[in-house]
């Protein structure tokens, strides 16, 4: 028999979207550089040897990102300690929106996401540096 998921993919998008701030991509290109921002890239290792990154922005596997946030955590991380904005981004937005809405329910804050995500990034021209 198969699975019956009644909380489907796009319904968690949607709900984290209505709860978290969304940053039009252009408006996030103000970001590199800032010191009152985190930007934190959540995708896998090998998207971001692929494609490069925004400069300057801290690698956070989206599989970690609970435990390098929480101070109780023997994996966390003081980057996620600092009185900044913290500004995810994903691919496409969907695996940053759930992780902001995730990061702001555990207290972390303030928190957003860019909208569009790296793809978006790319098509506006936004900085990008590459990884080796």
């Amino acid at each position: 028999m198969p699975q019956n998921i009644t909380n489907h993919v796009k319904d968690m998008i949607a709900s984290a979207n209505a709860e978290v701030t969304s940053i039009p991509t252009q408006e996030a290109f103000a970001f590199v550089g800032s010191d009152d921002h985190v930007i934190v890239d959540l995708r896998d290792p090998r998207e971001i040897t692929r494609s490069g990154k925004i400069p300057g922005a801290f690698s956070c596997p989206r599989g970690m990102l609970e435990f390098w946030i929480d101070p109780d955590s023997p994996y966390h991380k003081d980057l996620f300690n600092q009185d900044k904005t913290y500004v995810f981004y994903c691919a496409s937005a969907w695996r940053s929106a759930l992780s902001a809405k995730l990061a702001q329910d555990m207290g972390l804050k303030p928190v957003a996401h860019i909208e569009g995500g790296f793809g978006a990034w790319q098509k506006m021209g936004g900085p990008i540096e590459e990884v080796d």
